[in-house]
């Protein structure tokens, strides 16, 4: 995928996911089965999911690569990183720490929204700035995946929004 789809990609599905929420009645924003995250859950960890990657663009790359080391293999492609991810969740993989979200607040939404909406146009435009060899060279830790690279990183964050956008769905799909 090329920059220019990532971009594109990145701002089609997070606004999907963000108008998906945005349309929920506060019953369906706080339902949910038991051991599952809910809607307001889920806009909470991909908010923090984001964040640390739009923090990570802000470093200078030589500060990336003295950090977290250079790529020694060439970037996966889009359906590569999908399918290590989809492996990972298979195996029992789930969210930890920092990204696992808080209990979900009704008056909380439009804020959750709003900051999800910043942090995806930031991350759109730092990335635009990153030169196209950097994003296949520089490596990013991500806690489930190991080490990927800043291109990896965002093909996750891609899916990672549709991910959970579907697990939305399906959440309401068992309330209704």
């Amino acid at each position: 995928m090329n920059k220019q789809t990532i971009l594109e990609q990145l701002d089609i599905h997070h606004a999907e996911f963000r108008h998906l929420i945005g349309s929920l009645n506060e019953t369906e924003y706080l339902a949910a089965h038991v051991g599952k995250w809910n809607a307001g859950q889920q806009l909470d960890h991909i908010c923090r999911s984001v964040g640390p990657v739009n923090l990570a663009f802000d470093l200078p790359g030589f500060l990336l690569r003295l950090l977290f080391g250079k790529a020694n293999r060439s970037s996966r492609s889009y359906e590569g990183l999908v399918e290590k991810y989809k492996t990972k969740l298979a195996e029992g993989g789930r969210a930890s720490g920092p990204f696992i979200p808080l209990h979900a607040q009704w008056g909380k939404r439009e804020k959750l929204l709003r900051k999800l909406e910043h942090l995806v146009s930031a991350l759109k435009r730092k990335v635009e700035k990153t030169d196209d060899n950097q994003l296949d060279t520089l490596i990013l830790p991500h806690p489930l995946l190991g080490k990927l690279t800043l291109r990896e990183m965002l093909y996750f964050t891609i899916y990672h929004v549709q991910h959970h956008q579907n697990l939305v769905l399906r959440n309401l799909d068992k309330t209704n």
